[in-house]
């Protein structure tokens, strides 16, 4: 069992980007197309997180053109770029799978507001 363990340490990012479930968050994903490779931006809002070490996986979810997409992107994968924070969300669930029975304003998630301390 150790060296499982020594080589998902090995293939771990050392820099994960701190979000959290109900946050809208970019994910820059590269993509290869034949020789080419190019980096698509994905925005959506972060549904469920799946815990497992290098295996830790984040589900988001987009609005398409009125239809519903969810994606499963691995956290520590090598063509995940980077996860960006666009705004803050104010869930009290740990999975948010119950946005997919919501339509228009319902499926809205509050937005998260920071106190500042004098």
């Amino acid at each position: 069992m150790d060296a499982i363990k020594a080589v998902e340490a090995a293939n771990m990012k050392d820099s994960v980007d701190e979000y959290h479930i109900g946050d809208t968050v970019k994910i820059h994903f590269r993509i290869v197309e034949g020789k080419t490779e190019r980096t698509q931006i994905y925005e959506g809002l972060v549904m469920a997180e799946n815990n497992a070490g290098v295996r830790k996986t984040i589900t988001v979810r987009k609005m398409s053109y009125g239809v519903g997409v969810e994606r499963i992107f691995p956290v520590h994968s090598p063509r995940v770029q980077r996860i960006e924070i666009v705004r803050r969300g104010r869930v009290r669930r740990a999975k948010l799978y119950y946005i997919r029975d919501r339509v228009g304003k319902a499926a809205k998630v509050a937005e998260l507001v920071r106190r500042k301390v004098k």
